[in-house]
């Protein structure tokens, strides 16, 4: 088998070389980890490519920005000279999320696991998949500007506060697409991209339209806020790899760092031209407060994030469900059961996290593409702009309140994914296919 260089495998001949087994399967890793794949499937999906092509696969080490490949020659041949081992690293920066690419890697992986496919075709689908398109540049804005109404309303605002906040969420995103992508660092442009969604907010309600500022704000910066690294730094800790988990949730903390400063710098800026700081407090607008249309602005947040992270469009739909599900259950257990916001985000972040392993199954999409999604109404997105702007007047007591609370939540968050998590798979499926 060796002298011809074939191995075949489930009644299916392919062709196998050492050096081009690893490199496939380095290249599908590459893709998974660039567009925001948490470390344990980009490690399975690696050894599932190497194992079936004959690869001996125990030998993948992956952190958050870079893959160690290494293998040796098992059933496969060495052929032209080269050695019985390999070894090959590879630095990855994250530049996007793209999750409808970690989909299509993640079938590729069961397709070539089932036979369906040689070491070459699976190279040239890897190729194709990695020169994809995003979605269009209109489409992202479109979401981000949905996506900020959808959560101006979560958080309290009114009909007028939703279209401020849907037309600051389109000009940020056409900011963050046009200029802060191509020209900015990644902290500069968080900064900046924060700073622009708060001043165009702070000089919309001075020109006299929005009701309440700070829900204006909090929405719109929602789609800056960093749930992708925090909510695979999460999963990674739960799978024990800690390097990488911590590493994902010290970017996550960055991120939010970057739009606190934004938001902090207009808030100083526009004290300094009108002598003094704008007073503002929580309010809840009636308009939008009931159990439906807080579930329906959810579903269009969630759904409007499912945009911005690259899912396949047949998938806004559940995604947004789930999304809708978790914070009609915050609700509720608020409201009608007297919870704390701890207790209810614990139990709702809980909740979206099994329900997007049970959508994972029917969708034959990861769970990770739900969850990233649904988890975004329970991300503590006021409490970060409530500390911020305590903080920058210098009231610290009800910035150090505001803070902790959005810790707790936070952490409520983690416990409840990683809760959720720890259920076997079999409980939802017979097969690992897509979890």
């Amino acid at each position: 088998m060796e002298k011809n260089n074939e191995l075949t495998t489930a009644g299916t001949t392919v062709t196998a070389d050492l050096a081009e087994v690893l490199e496939v399967a380095a290249k599908a890793g590459h893709i998974l980890l660039e567009n925001g794949a948490e470390i344990s499937r980009v490690e399975d999906i690696m050894s599932r490519i190497a194992s079936y092509f004959g690869v001996d696969s125990g030998n993948f080490f992956v952190l958050s920005n870079g893959i160690f490949t290494t293998g040796r020659a098992n059933k496969v041949s060495k052929s032209g000279g080269q050695a019985s081992t390999y070894a090959n690293v590879e630095f990855i920066p994250i530049r996007g999320i793209q999750l409808s690419k970690v989909v299509a890697v993640n079938r590729l992986s069961y397709d070539i696991s089932n036979g369906k496919m040689s070491l070459a075709q699976a190279r040239e689908r890897l190729e194709h998949i990695e020169v994809s398109d995003p979605k269009p540049a209109w489409e992202q804005i479109l979401g981000s500007g949905i996506g900020a109404a959808g959560f101006c309303a979560v958080f309290g605002g009114g009909w007028i506060d939703c279209t401020v906040a849907l037309v600051v969420g389109l000009l940020l995103y056409a900011f963050v697409l046009g200029v802060s992508n191509r020209y900015l660092s990644k902290i500069v442009g968080g900064i900046c991209n924060a700073l622009v969604a708060t001043l165009l907010c702070i000089v919309s309600w001075r020109m006299g339209l929005g009701d309440s500022l700070a829900n204006v704000i909090i929405g719109a910066i929602m789609p800056l806020i960093p749930g992708v690294p925090f909510v695979n730094g999460v999963r990674d800790l739960a799978n024990s790899d800690y390097i990488a988990g911590f590493t994902r949730l010290t970017d996550a903390m960055l991120g939010f760092f970057c739009i606190a400063v934004g938001v902090s710098l207009v808030f100083v800026l526009d004290g300094s031209l009108h002598g003094g700081m704008l007073e503002l407090s929580m309010t809840v607008n009636p308009q939008t407060a009931s159990l439906l249309l807080q579930a329906l602005a959810a579903f269009a947040g969630t759904a409007a994030f499912a945009l911005l992270f690259g899912i396949d469009r047949e998938h806004y739909l559940p995604a947004g469900v789930i999304g809708a599900i978790g914070w009609a259950l915050y609700l509720i257990l608020v409201r009608q059961c007297g919870t704390t916001p701890v207790t209810a985000t614990l139990a709702a972040s809980t909740l979206v996290c099994l329900l997007s392993r049970m959508a994972a199954i029917p969708f034959r999409i990861p769970a990770q593409g739900f969850l990233l999604c649904g988890i975004f109404p329970l991300v503590p997105g006021a409490g970060i702009f409530w500390f911020t702007y305590y903080l920058t007047c210098s009231q610290f007591d009800h910035s150090m309140h505001s803070g902790w609370m959005a810790c707790k939540v936070a952490i409520a968050i983690v416990l409840g994914i990683i809760l959720a998590m720890e259920l076997p798979q079999r409980i939802f499926s017979r097969n690992h296919a897509t979890h």
